[in-house]
């Protein structure tokens, strides 16, 4: 079965001046498209790459190779998994999240802060993230079309840093988008979801 391209969970003019309706024709309905387009041709040339799911393809490339393959399904996980993680309606962590944020970060604008930093100091392209490792969270990044599907990871959330997931609204200022996303736009009660396994369930189902 050909991989499709997600629809968004959301409106695209839902963000308002946070994420504007332009940004999401080009970076969904252009990029990550594309990224889908890619990949189903490359799976259709070679019949070992047939029939397996967008996770098993990432684990399978991420060995072995091939690297172009590897680009296009990491690429299209991770762009599922951050639209999933955002929400038009601001939310605030509760619970076992908002215990473990607070545990690992002092609080969640601690939190916010080494998002931030991580996702302005990643040199060139790439992903920040928020990873569960071992019972604690971990904030971390990833350059290019990696994805923590490839290092065994337990993902609750990823932003973009690649260029054309804010250029059109931010120009170069990589600092406004990443505070503003992190501060406004994040869907936490997605982040507790994969917390749990159900949660990872989900994040599995994305290909």
């Amino acid at each position: 079965m050909a991989f499709e391209l997600p629809a968004l969970p959301y409106a695209k003019d839902a963000f308002g001046d946070i994420i504007s309706a332009e940004t999401f024709d080009f970076h969904h309905g252009k990029h990550h498209n594309a990224y889908v387009v890619k990949a189903n041709e490359l799976v259709a040339a070679n019949s070992e790459f047939q029939g397996k799911s967008l996770v098993e393809l990432i684990e399978l490339t991420a060995a072995r190779g091939p690297k172009g393959l590897f680009n296009q399904v990491g690429q299209i996980w991770n762009h599922s998994f951050y639209w999933l993680g955002l929400s038009p309606e601001k939310k605030e962590p509760t619970g076992e999240l908002l215990r473990l944020i607070n545990e690992s970060f002092g609080s969640l604008d601690g939190l916010i802060e080494k998002l931030k930093a991580e996702a302005v100091g990643h040199f060139a392209s790439g992903w920040a993230a928020l990873n569960l490792k071992e019972g604690e969270l971990e904030v971390t990044s990833y350059h290019d079309a990696d994805t923590p599907v490839a290092h065994g990871a337990t993902p609750l959330l990823i932003l973009d840093v690649w260029e054309h997931a804010y250029y059109i609204d931010y120009r170069n200022a990589r600092p406004d988008y990443a505070d503003k996303i992190l501060r406004n736009a994040i869907d936490w009660d997605f982040v507790a979801l994969n917390l749990d396994r159900l949660g990872l369930t989900r994040a599995d189902q994305l290909g």
